[in-house]
């Protein structure tokens, strides 16, 4: 059964917006004063707002779960707020700057921009934070924090969130894609009419996991460190509700969350869309991946249900537009018709070559039986630290990546054992005992981080080093967001991945992708839940391929059928009399 928000609800005691038409004018006349008295006193003392109604707005973005609190009076609970869309312009110089001088620029900064015919073209990129025209304490916190100049993700992708259009936003792993979101949404929020007690948030970040939830409150904190009264909430699993709650119900600026965790608080009430006038999906693709397209949908659902239902006084009170971005590191299909549903008119950003290996990561394959991966595991790294040791340096930042909760136990035992610092890191694992395992490896307090594919994506740990697979994942796309942990925002990584002959489908596109690097060409692969289903039957089928050949390998030369697609793979097709070596299975 799908959610029903709180106010749809049927109920022996009817909010007043379901109430007759009498009986709700009775008790909405003192919302109404309220809410003038409200925007007079914030538009009088802020005369620089100005509201942007336009009639090719997209749907409204209204409360789905307005709740009305004990300890605010219900006329209070309503006073709504309009949403406030500035009317930003870069500097003088970008301003004027000619189409074939911004074609220079994208080219420069290898970046792709795509936006519908019937769409005004896409803001200019932008090579200097000062000429963005930024909020003073935003840019005090830049300087603060040492940003010199935006990556190409933010020179294009900030100008056009900036102007208050949809962003459909795809980069390379480790592109700044956080920044690219956080500070236009701070500033957004920063022309808002102020955050009162019992207020939903004003921006709404939503992310596939709570080390991704957690990285993005603390980018959020970092621009927004210079703002006194500036609140952002983190809405994450595992970790205490009840002080969720007592945060959210005080009023929040930020709210950055995961979807489940977020539905749970507006399913009690805890919280609203009423004010949310800024959204972003991150690691969308994720997102999907883990399941969390229902409660996406949900989400959405709740705001049109209330567009649908609200037509009283109080949609007087609900916010006419919303602005919302997407990011994602992959571009399947998938994501493609997510966008399609929820952004309005977006403006497509693409940087670098999307979801591929970077030629500056080093990829190294390795055959290894799999009762002999930890004694190799083992053998690399206490050598690495070793060199590391002679040369008065401490182990590189390493991660270990494995296939199972308790496999990365073991592994973490097996490297303690052998002197190393290394902690474990896991879906199993308290929310506590994760945050520690990562507070200890950012900081180097731990050098090896042995965890799941909960750590493939979206975080960002500066200076890792190298990277090993002593289990391959099954997908291309998420050896490529494995591997991504390394060799970020232009420095160079080593990427080491132990196979066995199960693992013999995907090494091929592997060694297929680091030969297309190697050469210059584009490393093109199909991204998605659906073209990750297809590789996994395409590696079955070239498992029973192989097997069959195998037993055929005993009756003598013969020859079978193969199907084109795998035939690349299966080199030679003849089959070798017994005992023949076999090119295409021994390194």
């Amino acid at each position: 059964m799908s959610y029903v928000p709180p106010h749809l609800r049927t109920s022996s005691t009817p909010s007043s917006h379901c109430l007759p038409t009498a009986t709700r004018n009775s008790t909405t006349t003192k919302t109404s004063s309220e809410t003038l008295e409200y925007d007079h006193k914030f538009y009088s003392s802020n005369p620089h707002y100005s509201l942007k109604n336009s009639s090719s707005a997209p749907p409204s973005f209204s409360n789905g779960a307005r709740r009305t609190s004990g300890n605010l009076p219900l006329s209070r609970a309503l006073a709504v707020p309009e949403p406030v869309f500035q009317q930003w312009k870069p500097s003088e110089r970008v301003f004027r700057l000619k189409p074939e001088q911004i074609e220079e620029v994208r080219l420069r900064l290898n970046v792709d921009v795509t936006v519908a015919s019937d769409s005004p073209p896409a803001p200019a990129p932008i090579e200097s934070f000062t000429d963005m025209c930024l909020h003073s304490s935003i840019m005090k916190d830049i300087a603060f924090h040492e940003y010199t100049r935006p990556t190409s993700i933010q020179a294009q992708a900030m100008p056009v969130a900036l102007s208050g259009r949809d962003l459909l936003g795809c980069a390379e792993t480790g592109s700044g894609k956080t920044a690219a979101f956080t500070i236009p949404m701070i500033q957004h929020c920063l022309a808002q009419p102020p955050i009162r007690r019992g207020d939903g948030p004003l921006a709404l970040v939503l992310a596939p996991t709570r080390e991704l939830a957690q990285q993005i409150e603390k980018e959020v904190k970092a621009f927004s460190r210079s703002l006194e009264s500036f609140r952002t909430a983190i809405v994450v699993g595992g970790t205490n509700i009840a002080e969720q709650r007592s945060e959210l119900r005080a009023g929040v600026n930020i709210v950055v969350a995961t979807p489940g965790r977020f539905i749970d608080h507006l399913q009690q009430g805890n919280t609203s869309l009423s004010r949310i006038s800024f959204v972003v999906l991150d690691e969308a693709d994720r997102m999907l991946d883990m399941g969390f397209e229902p409660q996406i949908r949900e989400y959405w659902l709740q705001i049109l249900a209330c567009a649908i239902m609200s037509r009283s006084t109080v949609m007087r009170n609900l916010p006419k537009k919303h602005q919302t971005l997407l990011f994602s590191a992959t571009m399947p299909v998938e994501i493609e018709a997510l966008a399609q549903e929820y952004l309005t008119n977006p403006v497509q950003v693409k940087v670098g070559k999307v979801s591929s290996p970077t030629a500056n990561v080093s990829q190294i394959l390795e055959k290894v039986v799999e009762s002999e991966k930890i004694d190799r595991l083992l053998a690399l790294l206490v050598e690495e630290a070793s060199q590391a040791e002679r040369s008065g340096h401490s182990l590189p930042l390493t991660i270990v990546f494995v296939e199972r909760k308790t496999r990365c136990d073991e592994v973490t035992e097996a490297l303690v054992a052998q002197g190393l610092h290394a902690v474990a890191l896991h879906g199993g694992r308290s929310q506590s005992e994760r945050e520690s395992a990562l507070r200890d490896f950012r900081t180097g307090s731990t050098n090896i981080l042995v965890a799941t594919d909960v750590a493939s994506r979206g975080l960002d740990v500066t200076g890792v080093a190298h990277v090993v697979n002593l289990d391959l994942p099954k997908t291309m796309e998420d050896y490529v967001h494995r591997i991504g942990r390394t060799g970020r925002a232009g420095s160079t990584g080593q990427a080491t991945s132990f196979y066995t002959d199960r693992d013999m489908f995907l090494v091929a596109h592997i060694r297929k992708a680091i030969a297309d690097v190697e050469s210059g060409n584009t490393v093109a692969f199909a991204t998605g839940k659906v073209a990750r289903r297809k590789e996994r039957e395409a590696a079955a089928a070239q498992k029973e391929a192989r097997l069959a050949l195998s037993r055929l390998s005993m009756t003598g030369p013969t020859s079978i059928n193969i199907e084109d697609k795998y035939r690349y793979m299966l080199a030679p097709t003849n089959i070798k009399k017994e005992g023949a070596a076999d090119d295409a299975w021994d390194d």
